[in-house]
């Protein structure tokens, strides 16, 4: 067993033993979702105020909208959710690429065959240029997207890896 999975047991085995949160319902209570980055730096529930049970939290590279729609349609129309948080961060590795980049970095590490069904996918690893306007640009895909009902409130935010704060840009 390796080190982060005796963590992980240990971890679990710590956290279960006071755990008395079993019985709280498979909606989120207080029926919003927030879409962030998968970046370590972040931690939703503290950054965001989110206790267990009130929200669903997905998280992708980049907090991308486009690479999340599956995971926002089971939460808004199996699960109840009626508002969606938005939040990008500053220092983004989504920031300092492009596909060719991702596309170059897999052929070399991982070999010809990687990039092949890479391109055979045609993948997208959804960079972006400009972080603000990634923001909008992604608050936008969700307010045209007829997955969105239109009844769903929408916001666009940027947490600041270096302060902890978050600002509202959309």
């Amino acid at each position: 067993m390796s080190t982060i999975q005796k963590n992980v047991e240990a971890a679990s085995e710590s956290y279960s033993s006071t755990f008395t949160k079993g019985d709280l319902a498979l909606p989120p209570a207080k029926k919003y979702l927030v879409l962030t980055c998968m970046d370590a730096r972040i931690d939703p529930a503290s950054a965001f105020g989110i206790e267990l049970g009130d929200a669903h939290v997905i998280r992708n590279a980049g907090a991308s909208a486009v690479d999340a729609v599956r995971s926002i349609v089971i939460s808004e129309q199996l699960l109840g959710t009626t508002e969606i948080v938005l939040v990008k961060h500053t220092g983004c590795g989504m920031l300092t690429f492009k596909n060719e980049d991702a596309y170059g970095i897999v052929e070399k590490s991982l070999g010809a065959s990687a990039a092949a069904e890479l391109k055979a996918r045609s993948l997208d690893f959804l960079p972006f240029p400009e972080l603000e306007q990634a923001v909008k640009d992604d608050v936008k895909f969700l307010q045209a997207s007829k997955l969105v009902p239109d009844s769903v409130t929408i916001s666009g935010w940027v947490y600041e890896v270096e302060t902890g704060k978050t600002k509202r840009i959309v």
